[in-house]
C-alpha cells in the first residue's frame, strides 16, 4: 500500500530553522487533513549544525544541563527550549535527527502507540546494520547492549509533540556522534544511563550517514503502510 509519505532531507540545519520548518510542514498537513487524496505526511531528515542541547518545560529539566552556559559558548554548542515531551537531550553531527510530521487521525494512532511505533522502526534500522536494539519499559527509546557488557545504553532518544494530531519532533538516533558532548546534561535526566552510538558497536563496520537515512526512511514508510493497512482492514470487518 502507497503511504503517500514524503522523505525530505533537510541535511546540516541549526535548530532553530529546522523547528520553523517544522511548523511550516505541521500546517500545511492540516491543511490538507480534509483531502482524500492526500498522504499521510512527511518526514524531515536533519543533522543539527552547530550542535545544540535542547531542553524541555518538563520540570526540572533545566537542572540537568551540567555545563555552564560559558562553557558551551566556548564549545560552539548552542541552548535551545523546546515544546517536545521529554527531558533534555544533545543533538549534534553525526546524529540522524528525525522530524515525522504525520496525521494521527489517518493512521489511527494514540500517542503511546505512535511512541511504540517509532521505537519498532529504529529497532529494525538497528537491524539492519547488525545491531540488536530493545525497549526498556521504564524508559522511552532504544537501547542497546554495548559490546564490552554492561548495563543498556541509549542509542536513540525520542520526544514528541502534537499539534490537533499531527505529530512533531521525534527522534535522534546517534550514528557517528561525539558522544563525550553528551557529559554536558545528564541526558534524558536519567541518571546514570549510559549512551552509544553505532559507531561505538560496530567500530569501522559503522554505515554511512546516507545509508542510515534511506534504512530510516524505508522503514517508516514499512511501518505507516502497516498501520493504514490495519485501518482499511478494521473498516472492512
Amino acid at each position: 500500500m502507497n503511504a503517500g509519505l514524503q522523505i525530505i532531507d533537510l541535511g546540516p540545519i541549526a535548530y532553530a530553522p529546522a523547528y520553523a520548518e517544522q511548523l511550516r510542514h505541521v500546517d500545511e498537513v492540516l491543511a490538507a487533513r480534509e483531502e482524500p487524496a492526500a498522504g499521510v505526511g512527511r518526514v524531515l531528515l536533519v543533522e543539527h549544525v552547530p550542535p545544540v542541547i535542547t531542553v524541555s518545560r518538563r520540570e526540572g529539566a533545566a537542572n540537568h544541563l551540567l555545563a555552564s552556559r560559558e562553557v558551551l559558548a566556548s564549545m560552539g554548542v548552542e541552548i535551545a527550549e523546546t515544546d517536545r515531551g521529554g527531558d533534555i537531550t544533545y543533538h549534534g553531527p553525526g546524529q540522524l535527527v528525525v522530524y515525522p510530521i504525520l496525521d494521527l487521525n489517518r493512521l489511527g494512532l494514540g500517542l503511546h502507540a505512535y511512541m511504540r511505533m517509532l521505537e519498532e522502526v529504529v529497532i529494525a534500522v538497528c537491524a539492519r546494520f547488525g545491531v540488536v536494539g530493545e525497549r526498556d519499559g521504564s524508559a522511552t527509546g532504544v537501547w542497546v547492549r554495548p559490546p564490552s557488557g554492561g548495563p543498556s545504553a541509549k542509542v536513540c532518544a525520542m520526544g514528541v509533540r502534537v499539534k490537533r494530531w499531527v505529530s512533531m519532533h521525534g527522534l535522534a538516533l546517534n550514528v557517528t556522534t561525539n558522544l563525550e558532548h553528551f557529559g554536558l546534561i545528564v541526558p534524558c535526566g536519567l541518571v546514570g544511563r549510559p549512551v552509544t552510538s553505532l559507531h561505538r558497536q560496530l567500530g569501522d563496520a559503522c554505515p554511512e550517514m546516507e545509508r542510515v537515512k534511506a534504512a530510516m526512511g524505508e522503514e517508516l514508510a514499512r511501518a505507516v503502510s502497516a498501520c493504514l493497512a490495519s485501518r482499511e482492514s478494521d473498516a472492512a470487518r
